[in-house]
């Protein structure tokens, strides 16, 4: 098992991150699902569990669309198929993805404290002293392009030429969080993200796990660069508007899904 914690700090406050990570979430589902990616939710409910409450999500990936015709006719019941369980206790939040193929052996786990500091606490999730001498610590710069490649950058999701016409942040230089330091009344927060990753394949094991840290990394970039030129569309929205939102997006990318399902299907005959 190959553990690293990601540390994304952003000029948000933790009370408004709860919003925009949704916003952002539905947001980011549609887009995968329009590429040809099918993100289907099974569960999006309430839950409560030794003095925990929160909101517990299931979604199934479906990567069949990803792959040419005859891969998906060989391949297993399941190897297409990535499973999200999460639960979402804001400021703390579990994810688990499993496949159903490798069952056991294929498993990545990112456990996510937001706290109101500049990234600076060690240890914030409180595993076991050993581990946590194991572990790496990964700083993400929203405001860096030098992890971007040059096909995914894009100009509107650019936090460092981005300004927000509702609370005047950005853009963010090259100094922007030691201006943050400096200016105590600009809002503040730090993404802890413990990222757990097991991929039990004998030869492969080590590579994989690397592969998959890599792409966690690129991952939380992109997102976290999206979701601050995004605070404009979700500044002013409430956790109700957030949950009328995740229902319809439920239905669109059921919608969006079955579309491309039928399209595979007429283009494998």
């Amino acid at each position: 098992m190959l553990i690293k914690e990601f540390r994304i700090v952003l000029p948000i406050s933790v009370e408004e991150y709860q919003v925009g990570q949704l916003y952002a979430v539905a947001e980011a589902s549609k887009s995968e699902t329009g590429g040809g990616e099918g993100v289907e939710v099974l569960q999006n409910e309430p839950y409560e569990k030794e003095g925990e409450k929160g909101q517990y999500t299931h979604k199934i990936y479906h990567l069949q669309s990803k792959v040419p015709a005859f891969i998906r006719l060989m391949a297993p019941k399941g190897a297409l198929e990535i499973h999200e369980k999460a639960w979402n206790a804001y400021p703390y939040c579990k994810t688990i993805y499993t496949n159903t193929y490798m069952k056991d052996k294929f498993m990545i786990k990112i456990e996510t404290w937001h706290k109101p500091d500049m990234g600076e606490q060690d240890n914030v999730h409180g595993i076991d002293k050993k581990l946590w001498d194991k572990t790496a610590i990964v700083d993400i710069d929203i405001a860096d392009r030098s992890y971007i490649n040059a096909k995914d950058y894009k100009e509107d999701q650019d936090p460092a030429i981005f300004r927000s016409e509702k609370t005047g942040r950005g853009p963010l230089g090259p100094d922007w969080k030691k201006e943050l330091v400096n200016n105590p009344s600009c809002p503040h927060m730090c993404a802890y993200k413990l990222v757990s990753v097991d991929v039990q394949w004998w030869g492969l094991q080590s590579k994989l796990e690397n592969l998959i840290h890599k792409m966690e990394r690129r991952i939380f970039t992109h997102f976290h660069r999206q979701l601050f030129c995004w605070i404009d569309k979700w500044f002013d929205l409430s956790m109700d508007d957030i949950r009328r939102m995740e229902d319809e997006t439920k239905k669109e990318l059921d919608e969006m899904r079955l579309r491309d399902e039928v399209k595979g299907m007429a283009a494998d005959e």
